[in-house]
């Protein structure tokens, strides 16, 4: 199997979600990852983090981050535990981690700390809000950042109070960048010689997702707002309608769609209505337009409009998360994934690395006991 990144060994001082997000990716396109655990603090926290436990020391919640890395157990802060890690350091591609901004300078992970042991080391820093800044040393979190940086003024419908995401997409944006940083510094490192810090912040990719509703505020001092119904902000129709058993969500992206969408429903004399003839008069005159798609939709179920319209116009049902998994589309394209586990003998259900290479997904692996890899990376033998 071609894994792209086989060869690169990375260091990794991390816990949780967004850091951890971004190594898995790298571990599964072949990378050696290493996580550090300071036996101190019980290794990454997320191993503690439940309702869902496997055994001691590891959870569901831990499995879904780091899966297919290695664990050694260290305490960076002390000078048995600095020796065995820099000796890694001098081995490695990169050191990366997702501490506090103030916290990589205080355990000597940046470069000019590690450049002695090895010239060409790339040293990478998550943090909430980035290092040498007024906010270095604030802690934070994704739900923090979705809303400072406007996400939860944008989500949601329109009378109803500031909504975040259902997800942590701000941990897994980052630790994605995050991870096309190091990738990056890495490749320049191997024909340059010579290392770099590279830095990612929550906060900053944040407000980079906010995208084109940020760039006509700025210039046009337009504010988008919470459209109804999770309508685009200029595009017309693409927005939730109800089903016959539920909901569903109509993207009607282009005029295209839209005549064709028309056509297919038995409705062509809405083309020619004026009120939505075009797009900017279809956005116009949403709240008209909203109760013909609805009387229309609510005909059918989701999955029969799925069938009729699919590959013709673009329309979704909106599943729960349970039916998303079980959508027959997901098993098709193998998007779930299967490991063995010590403490669970069915096994556990994971999703597979959203990255084919040459047609194939990438193979799964657990992810490590806590210093399950001292004997071969801290024994002499790495």
């Amino acid at each position: 199997m071609n894994r792209p990144l086989d060869g690169v060994r990375i260091v990794a001082v991390e816990q949780y979600a967004a850091g951890p997000y971004g190594t898995q990716l790298l571990s599964e396109l072949g990378a050696q990852v290493i996580k550090i655990e300071a036996p101190s603090l019980g290794g990454d926290i997320s191993r503690s983090l439940g309702p869902y436990f496997l055994g001691d020391q590891d959870s569901q919640f831990f499995q879904t981050f780091s899966r297919g890395k290695q664990s050694v157990t260290l305490e960076i802060k002390t000078p048995e535990g600095r020796a065995d890690f820099e000796r890694l350091v001098a081995g490695a591609d990169a050191v990366v981690n997702n501490l506090r901004g103030d916290q990589p300078e205080k355990l000597g992970l940046r470069y000019d700390d590690l450049k002695a042991i090895n010239p060409a080391i790339v040293c990478a820093h998550l943090s909430a809000y980035g290092r040498g800044n007024s906010r270095e040393a604030w802690p934070g979190y994704d739900y923090l950042m979705q809303a400072e940086a406007g996400f939860m003024t944008l989500t949601g419908e329109p009378d109803g109070p500031p909504v975040r995401f259902g997800l942590s997409m701000v941990d897994f944006m980052t630790g994605s960048v995050w991870a096309l940083g190091i990738v990056s510094a890495i490749l320049g490192a191997r024909a340059s010689g010579k290392g770099c810090d590279v830095d990612v912040s929550l906060f900053d990719v944040a407000l980079h997702q906010t995208s084109y509703p940020a760039v006509w505020a700025m210039n046009q001092g337009h504010q988008v707002g919470r459209p109804p119904r999770g309508a685009h902000p200029s595009i017309s129709p693409s927005q939730r309608v109800k089903t016959q058993d539920g909901w569903g969500m109509l993207m009607c992206q282009t005029q295209r769609f839209w005549e064709v969408w028309c056509d297919l429903v038995d409705r062509s004399e809405l083309k020619a209505d004026p009120r939505f003839v075009d797009m900017p008069a279809r956005r116009a005159n949403f709240d008209a337009l909203t109760p013909i798609l609805d009387t229309i939709m609510e005909q059918r179920t989701g999955a029969a409009w799925m069938a009729f319209l699919g590959g013709r116009v673009p329309f979704s049902p909106i599943a729960d998360l349970a039916d998303a998994l079980e959508n027959p589309f997901v098993a098709e394209v193998a998007m779930r994934d299967h490991i063995d586990h010590p403490a669970r003998p069915q096994g556990l259900d994971m999703l597979a690395c959203p990255i084919r290479i040459d047609g194939q997904r990438m193979p799964a692996a657990r992810a490590p006991a806590m210093g399950e890899h001292n004997g071969l990376l801290l024994g002499g033998e790495a």
